[in-house]
């Protein structure tokens, strides 16, 4: 059974920076598309940035060159980066894996809180 845990959430100021680690177990992370949703309160869960199996990448328009999303095969990890972090990126973060005939699947998720 595939299981996903995050890591790596916390309180930040605005322009600081945070990593995003979400690992992946009962399986290869490089087989699946893996992705990272976020949560706001009052608000539907968003696609942030995936990375399919093939390697290529994309991003919300709202993170695109702030947020990088890299896998780390050897680790069977996915990591996100988060620079320039803004108050509006203030959320519940979910990992995400899916690949034909199987998932999706999601991780607990872990907190972001951007604030002064």
């Amino acid at each position: 059974q595939v299981q996903l845990v995050e890591s790596g959430g916390g309180l930040v100021e605005p322009g600081g920076s945070l990593r995003l680690s979400c690992v992946l177990s009962g399986s290869a992370v490089s087989i699946y598309d893996m992705g990272w949703f976020r949560q706001a309160p009052g608000k539907q869960r968003e696609l942030v940035a995936r990375i399919l199996s093939n390697g290529r990448t994309n991003y919300a328009d709202s993170v695109n060159g702030r947020f990088t999303i890299s896998r780390d095969n050897a680790m069977n990890t996915v990591h996100l980066q988060m620079n320039s972090l803004k108050p509006e990126d203030t959320a519940v973060y979910y990992c995400h894996a899916i690949r034909a005939m199987y998932g999706p699947y999601w991780g607990q998720g872990t907190q972001v809180t951007v604030s002064s």
